[in-house]
């Protein structure tokens, strides 16, 4: 039997399987080996499904590929079309990781000097953060290598029926789902058992007292890595994608009349490279941020909450509750993980399925996950025996009730099977004008009911587990809301994914010019997949709201850690109070008064709008970045067909890579200086204002962020589907004035939901991570220069 399984395996595979499981075998032996000598509790047992849920991710991973590549690629035109976009992604791909890798290297050298030299971070981190960025990065190349492998095979199932359609791209994008959380999981997990099990035995000295404070503060700079190598995925991805997708419409759909996808478009292939990069790739980095920090956060909140209500209590009994709220939300997502790859095998549809059908298929496997979920906690978390484990589980399923409303009232609004989108449509009887002022109302009007969704997740995932009297423990149960929405992140990231598949599927079909039944199956997975993808894009902006909270109180646990090992602070003279407190039991509350975080505060004001200012700021870099970079390829698509008149006839070929170089050089420079100013604000404000000026910037960036975020990326979603509906016959059908009127539209909307908008999640949680990372730079320097610039 073991030789049947092991053959197929090819030599390099065997090998890279062989090391694997060598370096996990030698964890779980070290675990072993010095488990008689254990100064310290050992973690609940169920805390192993964390790194068996990450292992059963990626096996099934690497089952889906396998599925998806059985399938024939079509004939020969439609390899040619899949090959160049192939071509195009990992061309792009390569570039950006170049971009990045510099990046990278800047900033590993500051943490390395911040750490051995100047003593104000964990002498891990520097490493640590690399090993987040590469894991991230890695999502985003298998993700992409599995989407261009899937679109024309998409394409080719097309051919045989609409479920087999469905079921490749959706297998496909299920790749991306499970690589994101087993690789986000397997990082989590490793590094807790060396920090934990190895650290504590090896280098005996390298924590003081009671390592689990220290271990989960450390913890949450990881996600640094994450969140820096997401903002260039995100931003980069954005640009080059809709650079290509204008370019390509007001050239080819406006100006020369020509379909979409259709081969004589010099963009075309530029237009599909960029839905892998934008919405594969650039998605996919974003949720392995939010996933990971979100788990990271709600256990240092876990521990940090334990240690200050339970402070009297023996340190073996004190840590043995630390490990049991530590374990939950990794125990959650291990589960998550087995529930996500189940919910993905129940999506399947019948031939000549209406959007809703479609639609409903989709739901299924995420409502029924999100239900087994919210049953499967409740054993979890009575094994756990958490002294509050029915409020816990209150404010779990508090998050992924949040998650599902969000989802669906991004669909309302998004899906040309509701109303707004249908306005939208309809005001295209008189003019682009009324369509864009229709779709920014719509817009607006979307935010609504996230914005209640949220405060109502918020306030009763705090209250419920005992917020009212116990701040941490409040907030441990917001960051438990934030795992239990994302806790099914496998299958709710696979519906994102598939989107850009089936809309490359059905550029692969009108290109290799198929038969009108097939282009009218991949029409329909590609509509369903615009509406997935605003509904990815909602369910990515409330989880990035719920995380970005979460990562804002553990920040203070990060101070706190800081001003103990880094400022060498034991104690604080807390205003109010007679006597210094011990740096260790101070309070959230005391924390606020020792910081003077009040409203009246000037430093907190300024921060306020500093963040409030940088959402909209940031979206203005990105959106002229977008303008410019889709300048250059309306002038390149215009060159083509003044120089090249026989395109339009098929007698020339178009200079299809000539447009991929200019989206992925305009994508390479536009890139950096949004993503550096998210780095640098937060540590300027930190060195200037200090830990008051600090929260008031995340305050200000993460309110404006969210609801700005919603608007633009439904209001962009709405757009699209606008245009859809009108191609499908409405007021004239495609090329009537209203169809024209609706791609200005849908152009107007590009960089709106695919560039700026989902960018502005990784903004709000990537400012809170750099605070994090630098928090004890700010805990040991932001008096004296505050001091020395008479702000303190």
């Amino acid at each position: 039997m073991i030789e049947t399984i092991y053959k197929p395996l090819c030599a390099k595979r065997r090998k890279y399987l062989i090391i694997f499981l060598l370096i996990f075998l030698s964890v779980i032996v070290t675990n072993s080996a010095f488990a008689q000598a254990e100064a310290h509790p050992s973690v609940p047992a169920a805390w192993w499904l964390a790194p068996i849920g990450s292992l059963f991710a990626l096996a099934f991973a690497l089952i889906f590929y396998k599925s998806v590549m059985k399938q024939d690629e079509g004939n020969e035109t439609m390899r040619e079309i899949a090959q160049a976009v192939r071509e195009g992604a990992m061309a792009y791909l390569k570039q950006q990781y170049k971009v990045v890798g510099i990046v990278f290297a800047v900033l590993c050298a500051i943490f390395l000097f911040m750490a051995y030299v100047l003593n104000a971070q964990n002498k891990v981190i520097p490493f640590a953060f690399l090993t987040g960025g590469f894991f991230s990065g890695l999502c985003g190349f298998l993700g992409m290598k599995t989407a261009t492998n899937a679109s024309a095979r998409t394409t080719s199932a097309a051919m045989q029926g609409l479920n087999e359609g469905l079921r490749i791209a959706f297998r496909a994008g299920a790749v991306m789902g499970l690589v994101v959380v087993g690789f986000a999981l397997l990082d989590i997990a490793v590094w807790f058992i060396i920090l934990y099990d190895v650290f504590p035995k090896v280098l005996p000295n390298f924590f003081e007292g009671n390592p689990l404070p220290q271990i989960t503060v450390i913890m949450l700079s990881f996600g640094m890595g994450a969140s820096t190598q997401a903002l260039f995925a995100r931003v980069g991805g954005g640009i080059y994608t809709k650079a290509a997708d204008v370019g390509a419409d007001l050239v080819g759909k406006l100006e020369a009349g020509i379909p979409e996808d259709d081969p004589r478009n010099p963009a075309v292939i530029a237009d599909n490279v960029g839905d892998n990069v934008g919405d594969v790739a650039g998605m996919g980095a974003d949720l392995y941020e939010s996933y990971a920090g979100s788990i990271l956060a709600t256990a240092a909140l876990g521990v940090a909450a334990v240690g200050a209500k339970y402070a009297d209590l023996p340190l073996e009994e004190l840590m043995t509750l630390q490990l049991k709220y530590l374990s939950a939300p990794m125990i959650l997502a291990g589960v998550g993980v087995l529930l996500s790859i189940l919910g993905i095998y129940m999506v399947r549809t019948k031939e000549g399925a209406t959007m809703k059908q479609l639609m409903g298929s989709l739901n299924l496997g995420i409502n029924m996950s999100a239900v087994l979920i919210a049953v499967v906690a409740i054993p979890v978390l009575m094994y756990l025996d958490l002294p509050n484990k029915w409020q816990i589980w209150g404010a779990i399923v508090t998050g992924l009730a949040a998650g599902l409303i969000i989802g669906k009232v991004t669909e309302i609004f998004t899906s040309q099977d509701y109303k707004p989108t249908q306005g939208i449509a309809e005001q295209s009887q008189t003019g682009p004008a009324t369509v864009i002022i229709e779709g920014i109302a719509v817009g607006m009007e979307s935010t609504a009911i996230p914005v209640i969704t949220i405060a109502v997740a918020v306030a009763v995932s705090f209250y419920l587990p005992g917020g009212a009297k116990d701040t941490l423990m409040g907030l441990y149960g917001v960051g438990i809301a934030a795992v239990g929405m994302l806790a099914t992140l496998g299958i709710t990231l696979a519906t994102d994914a598939y989107g850009p598949i089936a809309d490359n599927a059905g550029g692969n079909a009108e290109m290799a010019k198929l038969d009108p039944e097939v282009r009218q199956r991949t029409d329909q997975l590609d509509s369903l997949g615009n509406t997935t993808a605003a509904t990815g894009k909602g369910f990515a902006i409330g989880s990035a709201a719920l995380t970005a909270l979460a990562l804002m109180a553990a920040y203070l646990e990060e101070i706190r850690f800081g001003l103990i090992h880094l400022a060498n602070k034991a104690t604080l003279e807390i205003p109010g109070v007679a006597e210094p407190v011990e740096t260790l039991k101070v309070s959230i509350s005391q924390f606020m008064i020792y910081y003077n975080v009040t409203l009246m505060n000037p430093q907190v004001l300024i921060g306020l709008f500093i963040g409030s200012g940088m959402a909209f700021f940031f979206c203005a870099l990105t959106m002229k970045a977008v303008g410019r970079a889709a300048g250059a390829m309306v002038q390149e698509v215009r060159r083509q067909f003044r120089e090249k008149p026989g395109i339009m006839e098929y007698k020339e070929k178009p200079d299809y890579a000539r447009c991929v170089a200019i989206s992925t050089t305009g994508a390479q420079r536009e890139m950096i200086a949004p993503s550096l100013i998210a780095i640098i604000v937060p540590v300027v404000v930190g060195l200037i204002l200090n830990v008051a000026g600090v929260l008031g910037l995340l305050a200000g960036g993460l309110a404006t962020g969210f609801v700005l975020a919603i608007m633009m990326a439904n209001a962009g979603g709405a757009w699209d589907n606008a245009k859809k509906y009108v191609e499908q016959g409405a007021y004239g059908g495609k090329g009537s004035d209203a169809h024209h009127a609706t791609i200005v539209g849908d152009t107007v909307g590009d960089p709106f939901k695919d560039t700026s908008g989902p960018s502005l999640n990784i903004l709000i949680k990537l400012m809170t991570m750099v605070s994090i990372v630098f928090a004890g730079l700010i805990a040991k320097y932001g008096d004296v220069i505050g001091g020395l610039l008479g702000m303190q």
